[in-house]
Formats: structure tokens, sequence, C-alpha cells
């Protein structure tokens, strides 16, 4: 899960970089703000195309870990039901 939220930050970093270096060689007033925020609505979806293995494994993960957590909680709750 870290390598995937690291990907994607340093995507979105790396685009608004690249936006802003565009952007200051054609001479255009566009603040840092603003590509940054284009920066971000063209990371999501290219970040899920380019790092869809990292994003499935995310997902397994997350997965794992809230079953794991029902199956805590149902134990504790019979532990509780039988005093």
């Amino acid at each position: 899960m870290v390598k995937y939220g690291l990907a994607r930050l340093g995507l979105f970093v790396a685009l608004t970089v690249a936006i802003q270096a565009f952007v200051m060689a054609v001479n255009a007033p566009v603040p840092l703000v603003v590509s940054a925020l284009l920066a971000l609505f063209v990371a999501l979806p290219l970040s899920m195309l380019l790092f869809k293995r990292w994003r499935m494994e995310a997902t397994q993960s997350i997965a794992q870990y809230a079953a794991q957590r029902r199956a805590q909680k149902q134990w504790v709750q019979q532990e509780l039901a039988g005093r």
C-alpha cells in the first residue's frame, strides 16, 4: 500500500513540475496552484493505468486487514457473550 501511495505522489509531483516547466517555457502567467490542480486531475486516471499491479496489491492488503478486523471483532463479541 505504501508503494502505491508513494508512486501516486511521485507521479503527481512529476506532473506538476512538468506542467509548470511548460508554463514557464511558454511564458504564460499560470500560478503553481493551478498547475498542481491540473496535475491532480491528470494523475488520478494515469496512476490507475500505470500502477495497476500495485493498486491491486493495495486493495488486497486492505481487504485482508478488514477480514482480520472482522474476525477479531467477532471473537471479542463471542468472548463477551460467554460471560
